[in-house]
């Protein structure tokens, strides 16, 4: 079943282990069970497909961040609700994208650089501070939260459950979701 719906790109940025991707597969699992057209773009994936080859640097941050924009804005013009999870550490190139897609919501998925280091499930983070990794987010690469998010999502503070609700309330705030909907996450 396809709905009838309005492109929007849902942006999930944050640190590695804030709970990105895992809030993003929530919502995904949710609209796509009620029909919606839905794609993924997650970071980690687009960098073995879409930007390999591009490091760590600023400079290559933002072309990894401003492809990820562009294929969003190209499906979201289209109709489809894209969800994309990437760190997408500056904010300069958020809201680049932010403008040229038009339908963006951003979501600040945040939790303590503690936390997200207790949760680092690749080691990513003990391979930061013993220096095996350089330019690495919220080590010794800045991350510039975003100043005015349609959401927070404060991974340390609530369930999973209430952060995907949260996201798809706010979905149908703005008019991407009709008010309603069966979509309750």
């Amino acid at each position: 079943m396809t709905k009838d719906q309005r492109g929007v790109t849902v942006w999930f940025t944050g640190l590695s282990g804030a709970g990105k991707t895992t809030i993003r597969m929530a919502v995904e699992q949710e609209l796509r069970a009620q029909g919606y057209k839905i794609e993924v773009l997650d970071g980690d994936i687009v960098r073995e497909n879409l930007t390999k080859g591009l490091g760590f640097s600023k400079a290559d941050r933002d072309e990894n961040i401003r492809r990820i924009g562009f294929v969003s804005h190209l499906l979201t013009r289209n109709g489809v609700i894209v969800l994309v999870s990437a760190i997408s550490p500056y904010r300069d190139i958020r809201d680049e994208v932010r403008s040229r897609i038009g339908d963006f919501v951003e979501v600040y998925v945040n939790a303590p650089l503690n936390i997200c280091e207790e949760r680092d499930v690749k080691g990513l983070y003990k391979k930061a501070r013993a220096g095996e990794i350089k330019q690495f987010t919220g080590i010794d690469d800045p991350y510039e939260a975003p100043l005015t998010p349609e959401l927070e999502c404060k991974t340390d503070q609530e369930t999973l459950e209430e952060s995907t609700a949260r996201v798809i309330s706010k979905l149908k705030e703005l008019g991407y979701l009709p008010a309603n909907s069966r979509v309750t996450a």
